[in-house]
């Protein structure tokens, strides 16, 4: 290690260089997902629902959640929820309820046309599970590995975001 690296407050350049490619390839990467989905209702002629609105659609799948779980489950990485949730309902792809109990609450679930969105984007990922497994591009173990480094990235930020007051 050199002397740089291990003064205080200095990070080691390779682990720096390599974490800003990591910031850089998430980034991108949510970015190709949405075109790749995006692309598959494109090909299917299915042009109502945008990519993000589909990949919400499959996170939520079979659960029943209020808006604000969306973000905290991970369900949802934007800033526009109440947009896309409400043009969702007003299409038919979701059901709303407000709560009994506390009015401004409003618990979402999919409708079928939902569920055949969701279905879709399944079919999508399970084509690309195989594909990945045949050609070698990713396996299991490697899929693994690369996951829980991802989770620790996760728990590191999410971290940084609780501790900072």
């Amino acid at each position: 290690m050199s002397f740089h690296a291990t003064m205080a407050g200095t990070p080691d350049r390779d682990l720096h260089r390599s974490y800003l490619e990591t910031l850089g390839l998430v980034e991108r990467l949510h970015r190709l997902l949405l075109d790749v989905i995006k692309d598959e209702f494109e090909r299917l002629g299915e042009m109502e629902v945008n990519s993000v609105q589909a990949l919400l659609l499959f996170n939520i799948g079979e659960n029943e959640v209020t808006a604000g779980e969306l973000k905290s489950r991970g369900y949802y990485q934007g800033s526009n929820v109440s947009y896309n949730l409400k043009k969702l309902v007003d299409l038919g792809y979701m059901h709303h309820e407000r709560s009994a109990i506390d009015r401004r609450s409003v618990r979402v679930r999919l409708t079928d046309k939902g569920l055949a969105v969701r279905r879709v984007v399944e079919e999508l990922f399970a084509r690309h599970t195989a594909t990945l497994d045949d050609r070698g591009v990713i396996g299991r173990d490697a899929g693994a590995e690369t996951n829980a480094a991802l989770k620790r990235l996760e728990r590191f930020w999410g971290d940084q975001i609780r501790y900072i007051y």
